[in-house]
């Protein structure tokens, strides 16, 4: 019999999450180690029977212990950290990352709820009524129709092809900006105008609504400046569930302040350790985006729930596929960084 499949799991796992993958994995060739320490002094000793590591923030020291591994599985959306790691790692060996995308559905949930909150005033109305403002009106805060705007779809992966089949039921045009065409090998849920690099500004002066999800790479940083965000027009709106700094800060918000675009409704920040001000606050940026008044602003939490089940079965098919030498799925191109 062949040897076994060694996988580690470098972060702690819940017992609910354990038995789940123990289960669906149950009739492969394979080990799941779950240590119950997992400090890096315990992980680097395992780290030289594994085959396979599933983790997020892997440090080189347990990358270059793990002399067997092969295949290291980022269980989440976003590799940006990982790249430059990784390529140092693949100069000496051949190590595949696959970056899953369990989390696409809550992600794209996530986007058209806040697009919603967004258009329709909600955080606005609900602050009022907890302040014992009732029936405040059109003439304090009225709803934005949905109907007939023109979505724009800023990358076109896991999370805004789910987006694309949640709004497909309204009466909308889309346009997709994406960077590989061909990739899309299923069809459209509805007619969209198709838009790649380098026709970023023709894609945005057609559109007035922009859901952004595309992964931070060295091409997307800083792609949207103040110039891309006045192509939008003074109704456009804007949903950043990608990375902070796909979008200039400074230009996103001179934008909203000045009214160059109607509202945003933001996701990802730009400082993900801030420090506290007089007052025990934390922001993640550096211009007052909280003293907006149209914005809706949202912890990074777009990926809950976090301790839903469904999330790892792209993680359990690589195991699987690894384990029987069949073709990986969602193996990330360290050139391309994505």
């Amino acid at each position: 019999m062949s040897r076994k499949t060694n996988v580690l799991f470098i972060r702690d796992m819940n017992k609910n999450l354990r038995n789940h993958l123990n289960s669906r994995l149950a009739r492969t060739n394979v080990e799941l180690v779950f240590p119950s320490d997992t400090s890096q002094e315990n992980l680097v000793k395992l780290a030289p029977e594994a085959d396979i590591i599933v983790g997020w923030r892997p440090t080189k020291e347990l990358l270059l212990a793990a002399s067997r591994l092969r295949l290291f599985i980022n269980p989440g959306a976003g590799v940006q950290h990982l790249i430059d790691l990784f390529r140092e790692l693949n100069r000496s060996r051949s190590v595949l990352l696959a970056n899953c995308h369990g989390n696409s559905y809550f992600v794209a949930q996530h986007a058209v709820a806040l697009l919603f909150a967004l258009t329709n005033k909600i955080v606005t109305h609900h602050n009022w009524m907890v302040a014992g403002e009732w029936r405040k009106g059109d003439d304090n805060a009225k709803s934005l129709p949905l109907r007939d705007r023109v979505i724009g779809l800023l990358g076109y992966g896991a999370i805004n092809q789910k987006v694309h089949q949640f709004l497909s039921g309204f009466k909308l045009r889309f346009s997709i900006f994406r960077r590989d065409w061909s990739k899309q090998s299923s069809e459209l849920p509805t007619p969209a105008s198709k838009y790649s690099y380098p026709e970023l500004h023709q894609f945005l002066d057609e559109v007035d609504t922009l859901i952004v999800a595309v992964p931070l790479t060295s091409l997307t940083q800083g792609l949207i400046h103040i110039e891309e965000l006045t192509l939008l027009g003074p109704t456009g709106l804007l949903a950043n569930v990608a990375r902070g700094n796909v979008i200039d800060e400074e230009s996103l918000f001179m934008a909203l302040k000045n009214n160059v675009i109607a509202g945003a409704a933001i996701d990802v920040w730009y400082n993900y350790k801030p420090c506290s001000d007089s007052k025990g606050r934390k922001y993640p940026f550096s211009h007052p985006f909280h003293t907006l008044q149209n914005v809706v602003l949202s912890p990074h939490r777009a990926a809950s729930p976090f301790d839903d089940l469904h999330r790892w079965t792209e993680v359990v098919e690589n195991i699987e596929r690894f384990s029987r030498g069949n073709g990986l799925g969602s193996i990330i191109d360290l050139e391309r960084e994505y």
